[in-house]
Parts: structure tokens; C-alpha cells; sequence
């Protein structure tokens, strides 16, 4: 088998069992191909149990869900930052072709949607040979291009919890230009807000080292008055809760000052 498209979850597990690649959006397979993508591949892009938007204790979201489609879904506050990444991976065609299970997959550092759905406490849902099996995305994701997703696994739905669809969010990025670019930083707030109150909050960055995660410290001092929250964004806080790399984008400096300047960005802009 070179390449097959796959009509059924089962068939595409029984294929992924025996080693074959998934190809979905296509938007990293194929650039890390090289010449020529070599088989076996079995396509799931098709699968509609890996497709939409569906609501019941909580969100659904398929693997094989577009970003285009999940920027314009009808979705909670809560999930701004989510749609307002998804606008920022790549460009329109990367968009409309791209999904969100992919690039979870690929497991990049700099992922654009991966602090969205540490924000929103996001759990992934993994099909196998032994059943089914749920797992928190920060579990999930072991480092880079590294994934805890066993042979034949597939990656078929993220969940979000209803009591994380509370409070709104943004998300913020930095690269060497607007558009088109990889991130040196970018972060994804949530708020709870309450009689002027930050009841909860929500801090999770990403291309500042192997993994994005979320900063428990910072999340703690944002709580209180909503007045003065942005001044409450400590950048020493942010640095201990990182450990920042250095590469070719940024200094571990600079990445750690500028996560702090886009999580005040955020927060000022809920506030």
C-alpha cells in the first residue's frame, strides 16, 4: 500500500497498527517529506467522527477539524484565544487545509494552538487497539515532535470541559513579522471576572522552551481586583515558571521579557 484513504475509524486504526503514517491536512507532512513522501500513508481527513463542533458537557472538538473552521464557529468567549490563534496559523490555504489534531501531533514548541487549549484545560482523546483512552494535552505532549500516542493510536477529538468555557480570553503572539512566521513567544489568557474580581485565571505560553505550559504563579497573582491586574504580571514570575530557550529567534532573555509584555497585552486588553 502506497497510499489509502481510509473509510472507516477501524480501518484506519487497523492501518496505523501496521505502521502506516496519517496524513490529514497535510500541512507538515508533506513539507517534512523531503522529494518524495514515502508510503504507507492512510488518509483520515474524510473520517466525520474526526470532523465539527459538537456541545454536550462541554466541546468536542474532531482532530481532522480545520483552523478555518474553528475561527468561525459560533463558540464561548472562552475560546477566543483558541480562534484567534487559528487565524495566525500560517495563511488562508494553510487554514482550510490544516487541523487542529495535527498540529497537536506534530508536537512543534512553537504549535500556535497549543496555549489556547492549556488555557482552556483541553483533555485529548486517543483511539487504539486496546479501546479508548483520555489524557490532559499538557500529558500529551512529551517534547518536541513528541507525543504520548502508542502504536496504532490515533489522535481523534480534543475535549474541553464545560467548567473551562467560563471567563473570556485572548491570545497573543510575537514573531519577526505580523503574519506568516514562527513564534519567539506567545500566550493565551483567561479570565474569570466577578463584581470586579478575577476569580480564576488561565496562563499558558508557548515557544519559550520544548513544550508550552501553563504558569501557576502568574494565574495566582492575577487573582484580586481587576483594577491593577496588568501591573500584577511580575516578569520575574513569568522567567521562573518558563525555564526560556536561546536559539536562533531570541535570546532566553528576551523570550522571557517578552512573554511578560504579551501576557500583560492580554490581560489589559480582558480587563
Amino acid at each position: 500500500m502506497g497510499y489509502h484513504q481510509a473509510a472507516t475509524l477501524t480501518e484506519a486504526l487497523d492501518l496505523a497498527g501496521q505502521g502506516a503514517r496519517l496524513l490529514a491536512g497535510g500541512t507538515d507532512l508533506y513539507p517534512g517529506a523531503g522529494a518524495r513522501l514515502a508510503g504507507p500513508v492512510v488518509d483520515i481527513a474524510g473520517l466525520a467522527e474526526l470532523r465539527g463542533i459538537s456541545a454536550g458537557d462541554g466541546l468536542r472538538i474532531g482532530a481532522c477539524t480545520t483552523w478555518s473552521e474553528i475561527a468561525s464557529a459560533a463558540l464561548p468567549p472562552a475560546c477566543a484565544a483558541l480562534q484567534e490563534a487559528a487565524l495566525q496559523v500560517g495563511g488562508r490555504q494553510i487554514q482550510n487545509a490544516g487541523t487542529i489534531g495535527g498540529n497537536l501531533c506534530n508536537a512543534s514548541p512553537a504549535a500556535d494552538g497549543v496555549p489556547p487549549l492549556l488555557a482552556l484545560e483541553a483533555q485529548v482523546e486517543l483511539a487504539g487497539p486496546g479501546g479508548t483512552r483520555r489524557l490532559p494535552l499538557a500529558d500529551f505532549l512529551l517534547g518536541p515532535r513528541r507525543v504520548d500516542l502508542r502504536l496504532g493510536e490515533v489522535l481523534v477529538a480534543l475535549h474541553l470541559p464545560q467548567s473551562a468555557l467560563a471567563g473570556r480570553s485572548r491570545f497573543e503572539k510575537l514573531g519577526a513579522r505580523a503574519y506568516l512566521v514562527i513564534s519567539i513567544a506567545m500566550v493565551a489568557v483567561r479570565l474569570e471576572v466577578l463584581e470586579g474580581q478575577v476569580t480564576a485565571a488561565r496562563v499558558a505560553v508557548g515557544a519559550c522552551g520544548p513544550v508550552a505550559r501553563r504558569l501557576p504563579l502568574v494565574e495566582g497573582a492575577l487573582l484580586g481586583p481587576v483594577a491593577g491586574a496588568v501591573g500584577r504580571v511580575d516578569a520575574a514570575r513569568v522567567a521562573a515558571g518558563l525555564s526560556p530557550i536561546a536559539d536562533v529567534r531570541a535570546s532566553a532573555e528576551y523570550r522571557a521579557q517578552a512573554a511578560a509584555e504579551l501576557i500583560r497585552r492580554a490581560v489589559g486588553r480582558l480587563a
